[in-house]
């Protein structure tokens, strides 16, 4: 167990020391699966203000809101394939598990399932992105579970902004969901993270 904490802890140094991990550029014409639960969907506001639609509207991309309001991460894990054969997203933005934490599901299966995600990305020549969901309880600590995938297959994660944004009252519907004004700034942090993994230009 120590073990494994060192590892982790190695690992979270390494990607808070470190440069943001690097993508190929997308093309003009690329397209984005934004996939996840009702973070993605956009509960708490409009579709139109959900952070995919945000991010579409700020980098000019094609950007699919693949988001299930409850799904757990078994679930989406079932569900992304389809997606991936019907979209052939350039990059996939993963922003899951909110709803196993929610419900206190082994959070091992879930970063397995999110491994799962990756790998069937990576195998379609999607590249990936990672958000950060925090535990919801009184801190609101993003799981370490995202950190870790993030530094095991050196791909960039936005880790802050939710549970930022979550902290703010005026930021917030509810406890566990932005409001537009939420969803508009988790939408610019992943618009910086893409560019400061190359994937996209800075303005």
């Amino acid at each position: 167990m120590l073990k494994k904490l060192f590892i982790f802890t190695l690992l979270s140094t390494l990607i808070s020391c470190g440069d943001t991990a690097k993508l190929q550029a997308l093309d003009s014409n690329a397209t984005i699966l934004a996939f996840g639960d009702s973070l993605t969907y956009g509960t708490g506001s409009s579709r139109n203000n959900a952070y995919p639609a945000v991010l579409q509207r700020l980098t000019g991309h094609n950007i699919i809101n693949a988001g299930i309001p409850g799904e757990i991460s078994s679930k989406g894990l079932s569900r992304l394939p389809g997606l991936i054969h019907q979209y052939q997203p350039d990059l996939i933005i993963i922003c899951h598990g909110a709803n196993d934490i929610l419900r206190k599901l082994d959070l091992n299966q879930t970063k397995h399932n999110l491994q799962q995600m990756i790998d069937n990305a990576r195998d379609n020549n999607s590249q990936v992105i990672l958000v950060g969901v925090p535990e919801f309880g009184l801190f609101l600590d993003t799981s370490p579970i995202y950190e870790m995938l993030a530094a095991e297959n050196n791909i960039p994660i936005e880790t802050d902004a939710l549970s930022d944004i979550l902290s703010k009252n005026s930021l917030k519907s509810d406890h566990i969901h932005p409001n537009s004004k939420g969803y508009q700034i988790l939408a610019e942090k992943i618009e910086l993270l893409l560019q400061q993994s190359g994937a996209i230009a800075a303005d």
